[in-house]
């Protein structure tokens, strides 16, 4: 028998959640074509995985490379942390589609989190995923349809929409997710998304009725008015007949630490013990990134950045934001559930402005009230500031990585100057290294099923994920004592350790801890899967 590559004398984790057994690995091209006793067989390429682990290739089902994947550099921290598969698009923010009358003020608010959309072909999904496949890929990429951009699209920023702005919506909706989109994404804390009601977003989201497609809600509240915003999530799920996935489950601030988190999950748990298919993910970072627009009241939000600039330095509107950030218990007050203390700017678009890279918004303003500091900080920026919050818990973290219904994710976002967030370069290391070897709160076996096969099954990703005869040959070798995460919050952009050998598609991408080069990843849309 002969193979184009055997992996042999390896110890498999084949992504099942199983504990490990002893086999060798034959591929043929880009294909997993058979497991066992392979000693007798021949092939052009031999590895050998003597004391090794041998895993599926991680996959991050939450991502925000939208842009930063047509960058020349891309790949590198992705591949070296063992990631051989991203879908971006989440969040409701996706890169595209983006066109006609309102994609520059769209383009301006997706800015901080999908990154410059420059001349990426962004007009259609079909459009930007056909650049994708122009280019030579280091690894696999899927997209959302991201529901904040299409109702941005179609219809602006406004609060309110009329009957035809929601069959615009309902009409490219429909469009994108024929292009090739693996779900629909929501982001209810960023506008235009946080403008809908519960009604609008089930009259919106019809197109996927009694459908397998995947709705990730990041949702309305992640801290005081949590439960009721999964329960909003639930009722969306319940009503469209969709399988739900929460985004980035967490409890922000430290009052709601240690007990709202279990609420939640047995929120989860009950929904599915009645029936509905729902499951959550996490980061593991105790610190998220995002808009420093999160911080604002949803009213603040409204008519795009432009709009929003003008308002935080109007004075009238500036009593009110004093107010509401003093006091308001409505939204995510990232104000009030922090403090200001805990609050880093972590990027600007004004050079002047790049002073305040690194420290906190109470640093940064000095003498001046923060909220003052943060409102014209950001109206000289027309919005385009991004921070990292340090927002929540360990445990509580440990505790959802825990739940069985739970897997891994980044929520990594690319911004194009500034301090990124380390979870850009070491998330799935951080989860082995800091979950699994120091803490101890999930098993290997565990810990690799949920950033494998639990994420691949979630978005119809059949082939990836597991290490069995058939799949998709994008495996992992590496010494599980020695993989070890080196970026920081301090510095941020620095490789992982430990991950020795990736295949993508059976081409050798990563060959003793460095990048060969190899460029073997495929788009991944679901009309092909």
């Amino acid at each position: 028998m002969e193979f184009d590559g055997i992996i042999k004398n390896g110890t498999i984790l084949d992504g099942s959640g199983a504990e490990a057994f002893r086999a060798d690995v034959g591929i043929a091209g880009r294909t997993i074509a058979a497991i066992g006793d392979l000693s007798s067989a021949s092939a052009g390429e031999i590895l050998d995985a003597s004391g090794k682990v041998v895993t599926p290739g991680f996959i991050d089902a939450h991502r925000h490379a939208d842009t930063a994947i047509f960058s020349d550099g891309f790949g590198t921290a992705e591949l070296l942390q063992g990631l051989t598969t991203v879908i971006n698009g989440n969040c409701g923010l996706s890169a595209a589609p983006v066109s006609g009358p309102h994609a520059k003020e769209t383009a301006a608010y997706l800015y901080p989190v999908t990154g410059d959309l420059g001349d990426t072909p962004v007009e259609s999904l079909a459009a930007y995923l056909g650049a994708l496949k122009r280019r030579s890929l280091p690894l696999h990429a899927g997209m959302l349809a991201g529901l904040g951009t299409i109702r941005a699209n179609a219809a602006g920023f406004a609060r309110a929409l009329s009957d035809a702005d929601c069959r615009a919506i309902r009409k490219l909706l429909e469009t994108t997710l024929s292009e090739g989109a693996l779900g629909v994404s929501l982001g209810l804390g960023y506008a235009p998304e946080c403008f809908y009601d519960t009604a609008g977003l089930i009259r919106a989201l019809e197109p996927i009725r009694n459908t397998n497609i995947p709705l990730s809600v990041h949702m309305r509240s992640e801290s005081m008015n949590l439960l009721p915003s999964i329960d909003e999530a639930l009722a969306l799920a319940k009503a469209l007949g969709v399988p739900l996935q929460i985004s980035h489950l967490k409890a922000v601030g430290r009052k709601r630490w240690g007990k709202l988190v279990y609420d939640a999950l047995e929120t989860v748990r009950r929904a599915r013990e009645d029936g509905l298919d729902v499951m959550c993910d996490a980061y593991p970072y105790t610190a998220g990134s995002t808009q420093l627009l999160h911080v604002l009241p949803p009213e603040f939000l409204e008519g795009g950045t432009d709009a929003i600039a003008k308002r935080l330095i109007d004075p009238a509107a500036q009593k009110i934001l004093k107010e509401r950030l003093e006091t308001g218990t409505d939204f995510d007050n990232y104000a009030m559930l922090l403090g200001w203390e805990n609050i880093e700017i972590s990027s600007v678009k004004c050079q002047k402005d790049r002073r305040y890279v690194g420290k906190t918004v109470a640093e940064a303003a000095n003498d001046t009230e923060p909220w003052r500091f943060c409102a014209a900080l950001l109206s000289r920026n027309r919005c385009a500031v991004t921070m990292i919050d340090r927002l929540t818990d360990e445990d509580d973290i440990a505790a959802i990585c825990r739940a069985p219904f739970s897997y891994v994710i980044s929520d990594a976002t690319y911004p194009e100057t500034g301090l990124l967030h380390p979870r850009v370069y070491g998330t799935c290391v951080h989860m082995l290294e800091r979950f699994v070897k120091k803490r101890g709160s999930l098993s290997l076996p565990q810990a690799v099923r949920k950033m494998t096969r639990m994420p691949a099954d979630r978005y119809g990703l059949t082939k990836k994920g597991r290490v069995e005869p058939g799949a998709d040959a994008d495996i992992l070798i590496f010494d599980f004592e020695r993989v070890h995460e080196r970026a920081t919050y301090a510095n941020p952009a620095q490789t992982c350790e430990g991950i020795e050998t990736v295949l993508v598609g059976g081409g050798i991408a990563v060959q003793n801890g460095v990048c060969t080069g190899k460029r073997n990843g495929t788009v991944l849309e679901r009309r092909s899967l």
